[in-house]
């Protein structure tokens, strides 16, 4: 691949133009909004003039629900050699891109699992997809030609490719993307209306689970609409699990013996599978979950101290495999939690200790 064009210079068309020019390909930007184009190409994604000729690979970045006709007018208009998206969703767009009678040989449905809370150009990063995956979902009559160009644009993203049928992505991201999203949304929606002194006792847990409630409703609303169904199912499991739970509360809080054992049984049941479900989820580099234990360290909230813990527990010879921070509330400290080996712990802490850190048991 030498030349590209992008159409959609939002986060994610941005990023991956960042990727490719800074690879030494040559990137064409087109937006609806031109000023987004030309902050963009002011960025070093490329170029905001249109190509001269047909260029190798055209990457459509525009919401879910403009991506077939985007799509279409492109192949109509004979811009590229290949034609792939990179929409969050992946079974509606191609049958939509059916029934507009454009030819699908030359396109390929993809989506890289990578995003941010913010959206537009300004957001973007050339590292965005670095390490993580990236969907490709081929057919029977997929060119191998526009599957080599989409690996090839996989590769230089840095990203890690999966194959899958595009209907099963639409399930899985509406399972892992879709419904966090929403019940994110949900719990965060319990705050706007609480007392000052409730939210004031905000930990890292409700941080955790309410980060990605500050992403963009007008994008959601366009991922949403495009995939209800598959995140309603989800939905509706979850709203089962709900009222199970609100059942074994009620009973955990009666008078009778009986109902507050059934009670302590249900909530017993949803929190053990939880566990279940978690360890699950892929751990470092996608390998299968590690177990590890935490440091915990009373750290300062001046420049420079991370990078000095980080130093501290090198010269311990203990690598980090994860860390975080919960801040104090109204003070300038916090604990940082370093997650490491089992059999690390002991001397950790004992390296941190002779080099004046605070460590908590």
């Amino acid at each position: 691949m030498r030349t590209a064009l992008v159409i959609g210079t939002g986060l994610i068309g941005t990023s991956a133009a960042l990727a490719l020019a800074g690879r030494g390909i040559q990137v064409h930007l087109a937006d609806h909004d031109p000023a987004q184009a030309r902050t963009a190409a002011a960025r070093g994604a490329g170029t905001d003039q249109p190509p001269e000729g047909q260029v190798d690979l055209a990457i459509v970045a525009v919401p879910p629900a403009h991506v077939a006709a985007t799509l279409a007018d492109a192949i109509r208009g004979d811009l590229a050699r290949g034609y792939l998206d990179v929409a969050s969703v992946k079974g509606g767009p191609r049958r939509e891109l059916e029934a507009l009678g454009a030819d699908l040989t030359a396109y390929l449905g993809t989506h890289p699992m990578a995003g941010r809370e913010r959206n537009g150009p300004l957001a973007a990063t050339a590292d965005l997809f670095e390490g993580r995956p990236w969907v490709l979902t081929p057919t029977g009559d997929t060119d191998t030609e526009v599957l080599n160009l989409a690996l090839e644009l996989v590769a230089l993203c840095r990203a890690v490719p999966v194959v899958m049928d595009a209907d099963a992505h639409d399930r899985a991201v509406a399972l892992v993307s879709h419904t966090p999203q929403l019940v994110s949304s949900m719990v965060a929606a319990r705050l706007r209306d609480a007392d000052e002194t409730a939210v004031r006792l905000c930990g890292q847990g409700i941080r955790d689970v309410t980060r990605i409630a500050a992403s963009d409703p007008r994008m959601w609303i366009d991922i949403l609409s495009a995939n209800p169904g598959p995140v309603a199912d989800v939905l509706a499991g979850l709203a089962a699990d709900l009222d199970e739970t609100v059942r074994a509360l009620r009973a955990l809080d009666s008078a009778d013996e009986d109902k507050r054992i059934d009670g302590a049984s249900g909530i017993e049941d949803v929190l053990r599978r939880g566990n279940a479900g978690r360890s699950r989820v892929p751990g470092k580099h996608g390998a299968a979950p590690a177990v590890y234990e935490t440091v915990t360290v009373l750290i300062g909230d001046q420049p420079g101290e991370l990078a000095r813990i980080f130093a501290d527990a090198g010269r311990a010879g203990v690598n980090i495999e994860d860390v975080r921070i919960e801040h104090a509330t109204n003070q300038q400290a916090g604990l940082i939690q370093l997650m490491v080996e089992p059999g690390a712990v002991s001397s950790l802490a004992a390296t941190l200790r002779d080099r004046g850190w605070s460590v908590r048991q």
